[in-house]
């Protein structure tokens, strides 16, 4: 009987150590589990920080580094040509109306000049007859009420039309003059752009010049980060493109235009697609490009971040997360940059949005294959787009996110909630 206890309080024992071993060992197991989680989640961010796009200056040569100091003046020269070509088609359309409001002014002027030599016809031919003769005249009284009316309305007529007359010439003057003037600016806006032209062209012969010393790696960096510039371009180009097609058509249905406002539902949106409006907006009606992550996952909130940088990397807790559309609008760009072999070059996997309101947003690096809106589709605020990624210039998973205004990138942060 004693022996059957000993026994069964050393079976209990058994049981009670291996019930304690394997809870040590699951806590162990994931523990060690978490602790690998962090330390990848750590790498990952070392990697996203040391090489994100462009963000590649401290491994730059002396002589790369000089070659992106000149890519920057190009950069700014072609900036200032873009603006002056801008400001010369303001112009030229200044002057288209300022020339149809000169022909009309000349037009009511030589009006007005008939009707007063008509006006001299008239009186010439009823010679020397004086007001004071057709009063004296009168056969009565209310005759002569009535004749003296119309001497005074035909005086009043007179005098009008010589001020009209004046009024007239003068407004022609000061027509001519603005016209002048605009033309003047013209010429000053012309000769700007030759100069910065010139500017550019030189600095263009000095990038070449750098460029050719440089070695193999050296150089095919920097044909990757001429191609990110010339793709930003040329993006930059399509969206001015597109502002100007909606101004046009705005300009051309004023008294019937019907707006397209988001639907609820995302439109032509794929099943997969999920409207997520959640967290506040800002005060330009904008909320986070990503679910439950704000400025915080944001890394470097300098803008720009580094020279050329347009946009803002959300690159902290970003694995695997849903980008979704800060405000409601229409899908201008969704398409992925690729180059002739197939690989992902510059914005890789990116869509923009034109909000209606002069803003777009643009969103790049999305996942392979991850984008779920096209072209001329309409979105709702917070619907889901694409899933955040690394195609392109990019070495580690991160959203860039940028606004722009006329198609200009401008700092984005200010927009964010």
């Amino acid at each position: 009987m004693k022996k059957r206890k000993i026994v069964n309080w050393i079976l209990t024992m058994g049981i009670v150590l291996t019930l304690l071993a394997s809870s040590n060992l699951v806590y162990a197991t994931s523990s060690e589990t978490e602790v690998r989680n962090k330390k990848e989640d750590v790498d990952s961010k070392i990697d996203s920080t040391k090489k994100e796009i462009g963000d590649v200056q401290d491994d730059l040569s002396d002589g790369l580094k000089e070659v992106q100091k000149i890519d920057d003046q190009i950069n700014t020269y072609q900036d200032q040509i873009d603006d002056l070509d801008d400001e010369l088609d303001d112009l030229q359309d200044q002057i288209k109306e300022q020339e149809e409001e000169l022909k009309k002014a000349e037009e009511k002027y030589q009006e007005q000049d008939n009707s007063m030599q008509k006006r001299l016809v008239v009186m010439y031919e009823a010679g020397q007859t004086s007001y004071l003769d057709v009063l004296l005249n009168s056969e009565s009284v209310s005759d002569f009420i009535s004749r003296y009316y119309l001497i005074s309305e035909i005086a009043k007529y007179d005098s009008n039309l010589l001020s009209d007359l004046e009024n007239s010439k003068k407004d022609i003057e000061n027509k001519k003059k603005q016209l002048e003037n605009t033309k003047s600016q013209i010429d000053a806006k012309k000769k700007s752009k030759q100069e910065t032209t010139s500017a550019l062209a030189d600095k263009k012969e000095l990038k070449n010049k750098q460029v050719s010393v440089l070695s193999s790696k050296e150089k095919e960096l920097q044909k990757q980060l001429d191609e990110l510039e010339q793709d930003k371009r040329d993006i930059q180009d399509e969206l001015t493109k597109i502002i100007k097609q909606e101004e046009a058509k705005k300009n051309s249905k004023k008294n019937n235009t019907t707006t397209n406002k988001p639907s609820n539902n995302g439109g032509s949106t794929s099943g997969s697609t999920r409207n997520d409006s959640s967290g506040s907006a800002s005060s330009h009606g904008y909320i986070f490009p990503i679910a439950g992550l704000s400025k915080a996952n944001i890394r470097n909130k300098n803008y720009p971040s580094y020279t050329g940088h347009t946009g803002v990397d959300i690159n902290i807790g970003v694995s695997g997360k849903t980008v979704r559309a800060v405000k409601g609008g229409t899908v201008v760009i969704s398409e992925a940059k690729k180059n002739s072999d197939g690989s992902y070059r510059s914005y890789g996997e990116y869509i923009v949005i034109d909000h209606g309101d002069g803003t777009m947003t643009l969103y790049a690096h999305g996942r392979a294959g991850s984008r779920l809106v096209s072209k001329g589709q309409e979105v709702s605020q917070g619907q889901a787009i694409m899933t955040v990624g690394s195609t392109g210039n990019s070495t580690g998973e991160h959203l860039h996110f940028e606004v722009r205004v006329n198609a200009r990138p401008v700092n984005p942060l200010p927009y964010l909630p």
